[in-house]
């Protein structure tokens, strides 16, 4: 029996779902080891939103990353309320002045929530948490400014396999966290470019 015959066809059908997303441009993102405890099938997809080179032959700075991991167990599981599970991650550098907003934690568990609401990703059991990380530097790189960074750790359960719009939601959330504006609805992004 091949290994693709002993793949559940609800796993499938979701991995099906995932390739039709339209994930925003900005956002580079690819196929990245699954972790294999967490259940007996898993994807998982890395996303990074650079911030284009503003002077030729510099690199461009990585304003925002993330991981995007679906879980299935055909059996379920009672934690999940269900047989699929979406498990991710996104970190941003802040400017110093939005860093230190006590109110940050809930502003970013909204993006996620008014993410998957737009695109219309029915979920259920959701749960998260958002960290905030404050780094200072000493001695010989005590001429670093201060940095703010934001983890978001999230996890919910799709109503379905077709997680297409989950993967778009999370897409647009990354690229939220990285302070792109949104874009309308029909609107694509056009690429930046390099000036000469």
């Amino acid at each position: 029996m091949s290994a693709l015959a002993q793949v559940p066809s609800d796993f499938l059908t979701a991995l099906g779902t995932l390739r039709q997303g339209n994930c925003r441009s900005e956002l580079r993102l690819e196929e990245i080891p699954a972790p294999s405890r967490l259940a007996p099938f898993a994807v998982a997809l890395g996303a990074e939103v650079f911030e284009p080179a503003s002077e030729p032959n510099r690199e461009p700075s990585e304003l925002a990353t993330g991981r995007f991991i679906l879980l299935h167990d055909p059996e379920g599981s009672d934690l999940w309320d269900g047989t699929f599970r979406i498990v991710t991650y996104i970190r941003a550098q802040l400017e110093a002045d939005i860093g230190t907003d006590a109110m940050l934690g809930s502003v970013a568990w909204t993006w996620l929530v008014e993410a998957l609401e737009s695109h219309g990703a029915d979920y259920r059991a959701a749960g998260g948490t958002a960290t905030r990380i404050l780094s200072e530097s000493y001695g010989s790189l005590a001429g670093r400014p201060d940095s703010i960074d934001i983890e978001l750790r999230a996890s919910w359960t799709p109503e379905s396999e077709n997680v297409k719009n989950h993967l778009e939601a999370w897409s647009d959330m990354v690229c939220t966290f990285a302070g792109l504006p949104p874009l309308p609805e029909g609107v694509s992004a056009l690429p930046h470019r390099r000036r000469s």
